[in-house]
């Protein structure tokens, strides 16, 4: 760091020409670095809660400078360190206080599962709306030869059947990105078990608390920062990246309009392939959420013994006298 920058204000800048003395003790190592950021979100997220307007007013319409603004801002903090260590900055302290309190913790597991479950459980329907579909698709071209098909409940959805055939591959990655964490709560994942089962109960606990911490997390906050700006490149134009500044979206913001990807891979195929990059988005939260609940469950099920194992897991049952088939991968 070099001592002869100026600073003014702790948290910003309060003179012109000097940076915060935040910013200024953050530059002074990596130790400082990440102790600052942390200090730093308690505000970042205080002044989102109380400026809403400064990065939310494009919800409610996109004419003014404004609103433009908002939106870049929006794009640029989804993405940022200044998100992931509020985020980061909220772990630490459910982890604190649920350290301190086992019950909170237990509360955010049930709830964190339970989400998991309740998408998981919905969209997996997706499999079954898929072979109804496929059939339909069979049956309308080659048994009757229709170029169209139209579905008709109160307005027609007419289209081709190239559209409805491609269309498989968003339901299909439905179930991939939004059951996957479902799937996970369930047990339902292949694991490749070199060692795991011949170590004792708090030994495996402490390997998932490992693995959730140092492998779920960090991959879920990856693709979420690449997911993000993917995201947003299919759906405004000028084109966004993790590379810009936020003051080089404001100026893009001079600019900014909708621009979503409508284009297929046949002239008459399926167009929402923008809905795949929200997907992949919504993915990775779910993800990061499951790595949570895992990491507290891990915790707490090391911490208080074998009879613990499972407690307030909500899996699903195939019926008395299918138990050996549950849970098997």
């Amino acid at each position: 760091m070099n001592d002869d920058i100026a600073c003014s204000g702790f948290f910003s800048a309060s003179v012109e020409d000097t940076i915060s003395c935040l910013d200024k003790f953050e530059t002074s190592g990596p130790i400082q670095w990440f102790f600052g950021n942390i200090l730093e979100s308690f505000y970042n997220f205080g002044y989102a809660i109380t400026h809403p307007s400064l990065w939310l007013s494009w919800l409610n319409g996109f004419d003014g400078a404004e609103d433009k603004q908002a939106l870049m801002r929006f794009v640029y903090y989804g993405g940022s360190q200044e998100f992931f260590f509020v985020i980061f900055t909220a772990f630490l302290m459910m982890t604190a206080y649920g350290i301190w309190r086992n019950s909170f913790m237990w509360g955010v597991v049930r709830t964190l599962e339970g989400f998991a479950n309740t998408v998981g459980r919905f969209f997996a329907w997706a499999g079954l709306l898929m072979v109804l579909q496929q059939i339909v698709i069979v049956f309308m071209q080659r048994i009757f030869t229709a170029a169209e098909i139209t579905l008709a409940f109160g307005a027609p959805l007419t289209k081709d059947v190239s559209w409805w055939a491609e269309s498989l591959k968003f339901e299909n990655a439905l179930i991939v990105a939004l059951c996957a964490t479902y799937t996970f709560v369930q047990g339902g994942h292949v694991r490749v078990d070199l060692v795991y089962s011949k170590v004792k109960f708090r030994t495996k606990r402490a390997i998932d608390m490992f693995g959730s911490l140092f492998f779920m997390m960090p991959t879920a906050v990856l693709v979420w920062m690449y997911g993000w700006y993917f995201m947003w490149r299919n759906l405004i134009n000028p084109p966004v990246s993790a590379s810009d500044t936020l003051e080089r979206l404001m100026l893009k913001s001079r600019a900014v309009r909708w621009s979503v990807e409508t284009i297929g891979f046949s002239p008459n195929g399926f167009n929402g392939y923008f809905l795949f990059k929200i997907l992949l988005i919504s993915y990775s939260a779910m993800v990061f959420l499951q790595a949570i609940a895992f990491f507290y469950r891990s915790y707490l099920e090391r911490k208080e013994g074998p009879e613990s194992e499972g407690k307030y897991l909500d899996k699903d049952s195939l019926g008395e006298g299918e138990e050996a088939y549950e849970g098997t991968h």
